[in-house]
């Protein structure tokens, strides 16, 4: 059975969307600052794709009428934090949600901060 028109239409335009969005888009490239804190940008990636086509009678053929679209939308959501060992997530949006769920957000920032004061005060004792 012989390709049809529109499974190539389809495998071209799939084929393109591969290129655009590989993992690299979700997961960016790592970004060392001078100071040693390695960034990950991290994103989301949402794509719609949607065909069609006809067949139209030709006196000797059958004539193909068909076409394509697809969008793609990538929206950043954040980085990957990662200094002296240890990772956290650090928003750059707003999280949907409660007041209770950005307090559970919250609670690796103010534990690192918490260490950090902690630290600082064994070293003014020294």
């Amino acid at each position: 059975m012989e390709n049809h028109p529109l499974g190539n239409i389809m495998e071209v335009t799939m084929t393109k969307i591969r290129e655009m969005v590989d993992v690299d888009t979700v997961v960016g490239n790592p970004i060392t600052t001078p100071d040693g804190i390695t960034l990950i940008p991290i994103s989301t990636v949402s794509f719609g794709f949607a065909s069609g086509g006809s067949e139209f009678p030709i006196k000797e053929n059958s004539g193909f009428g068909g076409g394509n679209g697809a969008g793609v939308r990538i929206t950043p959501i954040g980085f990957l934090v990662i200094r002296e060992g240890n990772v956290r997530m650090l928003n750059i949006s707003p999280p949907a949600g409660t007041t209770v769920d950005r307090l559970i957000e919250l609670i690796p920032d103010v534990m690192d901060r918490v260490q950090t004061f902690i630290d600082d005060n064994k070293k003014t004792k020294e």
